[in-house]
C-alpha cells in the first residue's frame, strides 16, 4: 500500500465522519418540526456508509492479495422509517382530530451519541492521517 493511498483513506474517512455529524445536527435541528415541504413530520436521517471503490464478491476473489483498500463513502443518506411520537396536543395547528400530534421519529439520545461516535472516529482517522505523515517526514529525513 503507498504512502499516499493511506492518506486517502484517512481523508476519505473523516469525510464520512464530517458528514454523519452533519446529518446529526439536522436531526437534533428538527426534532420539533411536524410539518416538511414534503408534507409531514420530520423523519430521522442515517447515512449509509460502504466501502470505496469496486466490491463484488467475484472482485474480491479474482484480486485476492493485491487488492488496495480504497477508504469508504457515503452511499446515500436513508430516512428512518420507525414510527412516529404521537404527542396529545389538541391546541397544535398540526393536530389530528383526535388532538395528536405526529411528531419526529428523532431521539436526542441517540443523535448525541452517533455525533460522539462520528467525533471519535474523525479523530482516530486524524490520528492515523498525522502518523502516516511523520512515517513520510522520517522516510525522507533517511534520504538525505
Amino acid at each position: 500500500m503507498s504512502f499516499l493511498n493511506s492518506l486517502n483513506i484517512s481523508a476519505s474517512g473523516m469525510a464520512a465522519q464530517k458528514l454523519r455529524l452533519d446529518v446529526a445536527a439536522e436531526n437534533i435541528a428538527n426534532q420539533e418540526t411536524t410539518r416538511t415541504e414534503g408534507g409531514g413530520p420530520y423523519r430521522r436521517k442515517m447515512v449509509v456508509l460502504h466501502e470505496a471503490g469496486e466490491n463484488s464478491f467475484q472482485k474480491a476473489l479474482t484480486a485476492a492479495g493485491t487488492r488496495q483498500p480504497a477508504g469508504v463513502q457515503a452511499t446515500r443518506i436513508a430516512e428512518d422509517e420507525t414510527a412516529l411520537n404521537p404527542v396529545y396536543d389538541p391546541t397544535h395547528p398540526d393536530a389530528d382530530e383526535n388532538g395528536y400530534v405526529q411528531m419526529p421519529n428523532v431521539d436526542l439520545v441517540k443523535e448525541t451519541i452517533d455525533s460522539m461516535s462520528a467525533t471519535r472516529s474523525y479523530d482516530a482517522n486524524i490520528t492515523a492521517f498525522n502518523a502516516m505523515k511523520l512515517m513520510m517526514q522520517k522516510a525522507l529525513e533517511i534520504g538525505k
